[in-house]
């Protein structure tokens, strides 16, 4: 992130029309990034879907490095807070079927905000990298640990405990990155979230239980 980037985040707007207006310009950006991706998006799209002019725009964001900055940054915010929920006192196999619960959730409520952090790690995460290095990383290792400690106790079947993760992730955001595809292969057109959820529930009750 570099130091302009940083800035902005570090002054929020102070007044209610500040406030709404960044709040318009960050879900105008979040539409305009999800469905171009960055380097797609202009800041000419951004202020048109805001309802606000070019000059009123760049008065709260001067690039549009920045906007795609602080909705990353208030995404990385959310993409933790699932994991961080596996608790460690729970029973192991329903602790990890609520984190897919949890994530399948995210593909059903957020499928913009998936698809932006797929295109940023698609262009090789540029200006995410530092997070997934640093946050991301330290709470997958400490979670990590858990998991093999509940395998160690045979109370999970044994696997690599960070392709698990992994396999939760990929099996729980491609219905968010890849909803178009889903609902035309079933023809229906959208994704059924609660077959998803019983196919996903099934899937990791058979791979956990030792």
């Amino acid at each position: 992130m570099n130091e302009t980037a940083k800035l902005e985040l570090t002054q929020p707007p102070k007044t209610r029309i500040q406030r709404k207006n960044h709040a318009l310009i960050l879900e105008a950006a979040l539409e305009v990034f999800s469905t171009h991706g960055f380097r797609g998006a202009t800041v000419d799209q951004i202020a048109a879907q805001a309802g606000l002019s070019k000059p009123n725009l760049l008065y709260y964001f001067a690039t549009k490095e920045t906007i795609h900055v602080a909705l990353l940054s208030r995404l990385m915010e959310n993409w933790l807070a699932p994991l961080e929920a596996l608790n460690a006192d729970g029973a192991p196999i329903e602790e990890l079927l609520g984190y897919m619960h949890r994530k399948l959730e995210m593909s059903r409520d957020y499928p913009r905000e998936s698809r932006l952090f797929a295109n940023e790690i698609l262009q090789g995460a540029p200006r995410i990298l530092p997070s997934l290095e640093t946050d991301l990383r330290n709470l997958v290792d400490a979670k990590c640990l858990l998991i093999q400690r509940w395998m160690d106790a045979g109370q999970l079947a044994p696997s690599d405990p960070y392709h698990l993760i992994f396999s939760i992730w990929s099996l729980t955001q491609h219905y968010a990155d890849f909803g178009v595809q889903v609902g035309a292969v079933l023809g229906t057109g959208a994704v059924d979230f609660e077959q998803a959820h019983q196919h996903l529930t099934l899937h990791f009750t058979r791979m956990l239980t030792p």
